[in-house]
């Protein structure tokens, strides 16, 4: 891919930002390539030494703030006519409650996912601290001559400590899935938003 096409897919890819976002960055990509060629490389291998075009779109976008999407996407390209401003106020009563409901929904199905998160992260601690606590009994039955509920109670800070492990990484695991998740969901209605703009 030489560099006229990598630009003109870049510029594709970016079509529904403002159009001052997409003329910086491709003046910023092709700068970019130029470098490169000066530096020895042919125009090709300055554009693969880049990367991909999509990855990159992806990632301008997921820098691009939601606020400045959502008022490039709703400022007026035209005046909107009388029966159309009539329309909008006739259906308010139907589709502002409608609007409302499905953002609530989404809102709250994202604030269940991040308590379910928090919930394994306070069974992660509740492991620990049942462990030191276990510990420190254990360690208090021994001393006071009563070493079978001594040892129980070692055993016990072993269950935990094994548990808590399991629970670290699992927490880990579900914290990131859920982070990316976001990202990705992010990056999507973005992309949605650009490709409205069309």
């Amino acid at each position: 891919m030489n560099k006229s096409e990598f630009l003109a897919q870049l510029k594709k890819g970016l079509s529904g930002l403002p159009e001052a976002d997409v003329a910086e960055r491709l003046s910023f990509y092709g700068e970019m390539i130029d470098d490169r060629i000066e530096d020895g490389l042919s125009e090709e291998e300055a554009v693969n030494e880049i990367g991909n075009v999509d990855e990159i779109v992806s990632q301008i976008i997921s820098e691009v703030s939601l606020p400045k999407l959502v008022k490039q996407k709703i400022s007026p390209k035209r005046k909107l006519t009388a029966v159309e401003i009539v329309l909008l106020i006739l259906g308010l009563p139907i589709w502002l409650p409608l609007l409302i409901a499905a953002i609530a929904v989404a809102f709250s199905v994202y604030v269940t996912v991040w308590a379910v998160i928090v919930s394994l992260w306070a069974a992660f601690v509740s492991l620990i601290a049942g462990g030191l606590s276990a510990f420190v009994s254990g360690v208090a039955l021994l001393l006071n001559q009563t070493p079978m509920s001594g040892l129980l109670m070692l055993a016990a800070l072993f269950i935990c400590a094994g548990l808590s492990v399991f629970a670290f990484f699992g927490c880990m695991a579900a914290t990131k899935g859920i982070l990316a998740l976001t990202k990705r969901t992010a990056v999507w209605l973005k992309t949605r938003m650009m490709k409205g703009e069309e």
